[in-house]
């Protein structure tokens, strides 16, 4: 039975499976020094974190020296006020730098892994089936791709370096606070950070869905304006003016509606996260001071509890954005690793081998074939190509002849049937080793946005400068490229559009010849020209075909009169066969097409 294949891209179980689908490009086996850097990264970022805890205390000591009758920490004996600020200020600075040395550790396992990670998606984009490829849309799959690998980006560098942190930080902070203080300061602090998240996160999920709103009407306002001055005159026939005007202005009127819902929730988040974080820093502020009050604490006490609290509250300020970014990333990380884990359609067999071509003869055994299994397009065709031979398939659009090109090329496996190389089942060979034997010069050469010395040497990456030029030069363009300012370096533009139809056309037979496959396809290879260019293109097909096995795919009836053999498609059936002067001689599919496009010729 023909494997189907799915076009979605499910993301992994959750965000836990998605972080878990991360975790080997960060510790990745067997690489010892990715695993060292990870750790002394890890390292720098609990040094900064314990010497960012243990600033206030050098605060707190400085404060104690300047206020009369405080007696100075027994730790900070002998040191002045002068002394301790320096101090101070050297923590900080040491805070910084190794969070600083944390990032340049950690900066070649983060490039590494998005590298990697990236390298690996496209490589299984190309190993995806032709059906997946035809079903999406090529931006759409960039997009995934660069997506994905930003929020993974993003995930890394906020998951380690903010939200991580934070939580060791936290963690330090609520021991010191329960250690040195009292209890009731942790309480506080906890449900003070406890009610902040909560807060965060249950508006920030509220505004993501107005916002959502807002996106669409901001959209459709656009949508309706552009479809309206796109049809300007159509407007003006039916002087639709005032209609159109508010039609838009219905549409900006519910972005508007959006856009305030947008601005006052954004007011009400705000507004509630400082509500609640003054309230902690009020609550535990009023604690410190009845201490100070009973002489239980000191004024440099205060002041560090006050600095605790503003370590803990500058990074929550955060929190809400960082959620909204991480629950992005996370949604496009989704899709990425969906697309990785979208499975070919044709893959290698597990004991599969090099394709051996000694003759070149291709067999189609009783080919049965449908891109869909409701709707069969080949239904039992059987097709010998002789070693040398050239044969043509020929029928009306529809009828099944480039889906023998994509067979034998396997960008599908056939239903049922066999196609065969030299008697050898192209479903028991490598992908790579069939691919290396078969040359195809398609309806529309398609070239890189490089060079012509690129795009020729693209059949043979290893070729000689002077094998390119003969190449060429076989297929008549050599006289053109050597016209040009540059020459062989001279950039065709994307897609080739700097090139005409022809000038494309002989550069894809130029590659195609350096390659040098003894199995040649040429799939209309000529169909998408004007008459006079294919005709001079037709010479260097021919030279071309001397001494491989051809199957060429036509509409144009001319371009395989000289066909050793030529078969007629039909509703996925072979109706007829023979040279092109037995098929004239009988009133068949092939007379009459002949004679058709003959008439169609002389008409125009």
């Amino acid at each position: 039975m023909r494997r189907t294949t799915t076009t979605t891209t499910e993301a992994p179980a959750g965000a836990i499976g998605i972080i878990r689908r991360v975790m080997p490009y960060l510790w990745p086996e067997g690489e010892t020094a990715v695993k060292v850097r990870v750790v002394a990264a890890l390292g720098m970022l609990v040094l900064a974190k314990v010497i960012a805890v243990t600033m206030p205390f050098f605060y707190k000591a400085a404060v104690d020296a300047l206020a009369p009758e405080t007696v100075t920490p027994a730790w900070a004996l002998g040191a002045g006020a002068v002394a301790l600020t320096v101090i101070y200020g050297a923590a900080r600075a040491l805070n910084v730098g190794f969070q600083q040395l944390r990032d340049v550790i950690f900066a070649t396992v983060g490039q590494r892994a998005l590298r990697r990670l990236a390298a690996e998606t496209f490589t299984h984009m190309h190993r995806l089936s032709m059906r997946y490829h035809i079903s999406r849309k090529t931006g759409g799959l960039s997009r995934i791709i660069e997506r994905g690998v930003k929020g993974v980006d993003f995930l890394l560098r906020f998951l380690l370096f903010s939200i991580g942190p934070l939580v060791l930080e936290l963690l330090l902070i609520s021991a010191i606070l329960f250690f040195v203080f009292d209890v009731w300061y942790l309480v506080i602090v906890l449900v003070t950070i406890a009610g902040y998240v909560w807060f965060t996160f249950a508006v920030t999920e509220w505004r993501v869905k107005i916002r959502k709103v807002m996106n669409d009407q901001d959209t459709d306002a656009n949508q309706k304006a552009i479809d309206s001055l796109l049809n300007f005159e159509t407007v003006k026939y039916f002087g639709a003016e005032a209609r159109e005007a508010a039609r838009y202005d219905g549409a900006m009127q519910q972005y508007e509606q959006a856009a305030l819902k947008t601005s006052y929730s954004l007011a009400f988040l705000n507004f509630g996260q400082s509500l609640l974080i003054t309230s902690g820093l009020v609550g535990v502020m009023v604690l410190a001071a009845l201490g100070v009050q009973r002489g239980d604490l000191t004024v440099g006490d205060f002041v560090m509890v006050n600095a605790y609290m503003v370590q803990i509250t500058m990074p929550l300020n955060f929190l809400g954005t960082v959620y909204r970014e991480i629950r992005q990333a996370l949604v496009d990380m989704g899709e990425m690793f969906g697309l990785l884990e979208q499975p070919p359609e044709v893959s290698d067999a597990p004991d599969a081998e090099e394709l051996v071509v000694s003759a070149g003869k291709v067999q189609f055994r009783n080919i049965h074939f449908g891109y869909d299994a409701a709707r069969p397009i080949l239904k039992g065709v059987s097709l010998t190509v002789g070693a040398g031979q050239t044969i043509a398939v020929v029928g009306p659009s529809g009828s099944g002849k480039s889906t023998i090109g994509r067979l034998l090329f396997r960008f599908y496996d056939v239903a049922e049937g066999a196609i065969e190389i030299d008697g050898q089942d192209i479903r028991s060979v490598t992908q790579e080793s069939l691919h290396r034997h078969i040359g195809v010069v398609p309806q529309d050469t398609v070239l890189f946005n490089d060079t012509i010395r690129y795009n020729i040497a693209y059949g043979r990456p290893n070729a000689s400068f002077e094998e390119i030029r003969e190449a060429a030069r076989a297929a008549r363009i050599d006289t053109f490229i050597e016209t040009l300012p540059d020459g062989y370096e001279t950039t065709v533009g994307e897609r080739g559009l700097k090139l005409s139809g022809g000038e494309k056309q002989r550069v894809g037979i130029a590659r195609t010849l350096l390659k040098d496959p003894p199995i040649l396809l040429l799939d209309e290879a000529t169909s998408a020209l004007d008459t006079e260019t294919e005709r001079s293109i037709q010479t260097e097909l021919r030279a071309m075909s001397q001494g491989r096995s051809v199957i060429t795919i036509a509409h144009r009836l001319s371009t395989v009169v000289d066909a050793d053999l030529i078969v007629v498609l039909e509703d996925g059936r072979i109706v007829e066969s023979g040279s092109h002067d037995q098929l004239l001689a009988k009133p068949g599919r092939y007379a009459s097409m002949w004679h058709r496009q003959l008439a169609d010729e002389e008409a125009a």
